[in-house]
């Protein structure tokens, strides 16, 4: 495989901090998403370059293997242990029997990469005191943006990663910058290691008029003069649609009221939402009548 310069794919240099990172990944994530470029093999490609890049830039362990060992750097446990047992043993780090190979000298920066190539690449079987080395595959990142009404209910979704297709089920109430691991779905095992896993982070766009705290929603909803002073009904949106409320007389500015039952989805617990809290905004009349003021003037007069 040949090698790629994950900062030189973020368009970042080796001093990038972990924001610059961040924020160059979701820039290149959105241009080349395959839901924004469908059917161009070139762009899901390069997305899915894009989140292995990031997988490895924006988890700390895994920049530094990869700034020391670069292409190797998935290895670098292995040949820290390597160069290990070759200073325990004298010089011979690693041999095999039949079939296999065998290594004796000094472990280097310059032989570092030929013999992972051949230790790995070969399909050979690793020895460490007599028995076979797997190692887990390598754990992918991607995120999922979607918008909170889309999250209002559970719904299945496909995504693309590293050119495979994955449908899954994306659960109620998942809140924005949650991330849910998929068992399985990262990278292959090395030397009939397990698979990684993928993890899924979620960006969630509030695309309502509604305030988001975890399950509960909140509400400013305006309220005329007259129904504030004199109490009466009021229609209401809701998440799930409109509502009737019973407006009490004398209602000030800044009530609250609470809509239990009607908030968000609370997640992974079926048929369970939060609250809806509503607060009054009192509007004043403007443009009056000359006699709507004399009324309000003779109203004036009756208060003490």
């Amino acid at each position: 495989m040949d090698f790629i310069d994950y900062y030189k794919l973020l368009e970042l240099d080796e001093s990038a901090s972990q924001a610059d990172i961040k924020k160059a990944y979701r820039k290149l994530a959105r241009k080349y998403h395959p839901d924004l470029n469908p059917n161009n093999k070139e762009a899901q490609l390069r997305f899915q370059q894009i989140n292995e890049a990031n997988e490895v830039l924006s988890d700390p362990e895994k920049r530094k293997k990869y700034d020391q060992y670069g292409k190797d750097w998935q290895h670098a446990d292995a040949y820290e242990e390597a160069k290990k047992q070759q200073q325990a043993s004298g010089g011979r780090a690693y041999s095999g029997g039949q079939g296999g190979y065998s290594y004796s000298g000094n472990f280097d920066d310059d032989t570092f990469s030929d013999f992972f190539e051949e230790m790995f690449g070969s399909g050979a079987r690793a020895h460490g005191s007599g028995r076979g080395r797997h190692f887990k595959g390598q754990d992918f990142n991607a995120e999922l943006q979607l918008n909170l009404s889309d999250v209002y209910t559970s719904h299945k979704q496909t995504l693309t990663v590293n050119g495979k297709n994955i449908r899954l089920t994306i659960p109620a109430g998942v809140e924005n910058g949650q991330t849910i691991k998929i068992k399985g779905h990262g990278g292959p095992g090395v030397q009939g290691g397990p698979k990684g896993d993928l993890y899924i982070t979620f960006n969630i766009i509030n695309n309502t008029k509604f305030k988001r705290e975890k399950e509960n929603l909140f509400s400013t909803v305006n309220l005329d003069l007259y129904t504030a002073l004199l109490g009466g009904e009021l229609t209401v949106d809701t998440f799930g649609g409109k509502v009737k409320l019973n407006v009490k007389p004398e209602t000030q500015t800044g009530t609250k009221v609470k809509l239990k039952g009607k908030g968000f989805p609370k997640y992974k617990k079926e048929n369970q939402f939060g609250d809806l809290i509503i607060t009054y905004d009192v509007k004043m009349p403007t443009n009056l009548s000359a006699r709507e003021k004399e009324l309000f003037q003779e109203l004036q007069k009756l208060r003490p």
